[in-house]
């Protein structure tokens, strides 16, 4: 064993027993294994860091993609339907994609059994309820649209 390890903190040149000494020589391994996790620890933070920024900032690219391509698609729509009635079509086909893959998304929670079905039959119930509110005021306003344009081109 190394003679700082054999030797007692501010004894004055006094050997230690053997216990002691074992005791100083362990702590010192898990010292240096300690600085040695921190070193790797530090090491994979920076790549860590990096890729996580990396990945952030390419869903915020994907969140601005899909909304130029929306605007794309009611300008698109906009060509040959009255502007609102594009933008309620457009609105409806997202509504449709959202039931669509919210309803793929509760059967895969159901799948799964135990706290994740519990957790798809808690969302089911608050998508119930909302949609109890807001479909028939959606379906109102698409309606009166629909009234407004058909009077608008029997007026011509």
């Amino acid at each position: 064993m190394s003679e700082a390890a054999a030797r007692r903190p501010g004894a004055s040149g006094t050997a230690v027993g053997p216990t002691e000494r074992l005791a100083a020589d362990v702590a010192e391994v898990v010292r240096e294994e300690v600085r040695e996790v921190r070193t790797q620890l530090m090491r994979a933070a920076g790549p860590t860091g990096v890729g996580l920024a990396l990945l952030a900032t390419a869903g915020g690219c994907l969140v601005l993609g899909a909304g130029a391509a929306s605007t794309t698609v009611l300008r698109l729509l906009e060509t040959f339907l009255p502007r609102r009635l594009a933008t309620a079509g457009l609105t409806g086909g997202y509504l449709v994609a959202a039931i669509v893959l919210g309803r793929a998304g509760m059967e895969q929670l159901r799948a799964a059994g135990g706290h994740s079905a519990w957790l798809a039959d808690e969302m089911q119930d608050a998508v119930t309820t909302t949609a109890s509110r807001v479909v028939p005021a959606g379906a109102a306003a698409v309606r009166d649209e629909l009234d407004q344009l058909s009077a608008s081109r029997q007026d011509r």
